[in-house]
């Protein structure tokens, strides 16, 4: 049986990580992270980026009812709230947790803006409070920006009581050029369980909004079905 909320657990014991759900079934999990930094928020106001928000891919999996779990971000909430508003009125969909601003909690993280591991379940708790207005499927599901974790990282979110979802494929789809690439790095590596791991912050992962059709379309070849993250987690 589910817990009350997809991803609690027992508040004070280290965070656990999970990568993908038991390996049985015909069940896979998209899941879509929503990125925002300072420096995406100004380019968006000087006009240097039109968009990190890619409608294309909310219409494709809206058009072909496939469910999706979205790691968002606080600050894309607060930049897309009329998205964030449409992603919590789909039953298909569920919401997660990308920290506030997108910040790394290690060292040498892709280059990302650097925070503090003491401020990490502040700024994780804020995001939760972000989001939660919005209701919809939420869960207590979260990624690290990045991936980037380590101890330290996992123990500072025990008072949170949140499962830390990695995933087993990585798309690769930030900063694409083409979109063939991704459709192979998704159905090259997919299997029962997985946890697929894309964006749709369009200006930075462009490209994925033309691969998805024809994961989708690989996916169903190989028998696999999209579900949200929760059921493939807990199948089997």
């Amino acid at each position: 049986m589910l817990p009350a909320v997809p991803g609690a657990t027992r508040v004070g014991t280290r965070a656990p990580v999970v990568d993908h759900g038991p390996q049985v079934g015909n069940r896979v999990a998209l899941t879509f992270d929503a990125d925002m930094t300072d420096g995406m928020l100004a380019n968006l106001r000087s006009g240097k980026v039109r968009s990190y928000a890619n409608l294309r891919i909310l219409d494709l999996l809206e058009r072909e009812q496939v469910p999706a779990t979205f790691f968002l971000t606080g600050k894309w909430v607060q930049r897309y709230p009329e998205v964030t508003r449409r992603i919590a009125g789909n039953p298909r969909f569920e919401l997660a947790n990308h920290t506030y601003g997108h910040a790394a909690f290690t060292a040498d993280c892709y280059d990302l803006p650097r925070q503090s591991v003491d401020t990490l379940a502040a700024d994780v708790a804020r995001t939760f409070e972000v989001i939660a207005p919005y209701g919809g499927r939420q869960t207590r599901y979260f990624r690290f920006p990045g991936l980037c974790h380590d101890a330290a990282a996992l123990d500072a979110l025990a008072p949170l009581g949140v499962t830390v979802v990695d995933g087993d494929v990585v798309s690769g789809d930030p900063f694409a050029k083409a979109w063939k690439p991704l459709v192979r790095a998704v159905l090259d590596h997919v299997r029962p369980g997985s946890v697929v791991i894309m964006h749709v912050t369009e200006a930075n992962a462009a490209m994925t909004d033309e691969a998805l059709p024809h994961i989708l379309a690989g996916l169903a070849e190989r028998g696999l079905v999209p579900a949200p993250l929760s059921e493939v987690l807990a199948a089997g």
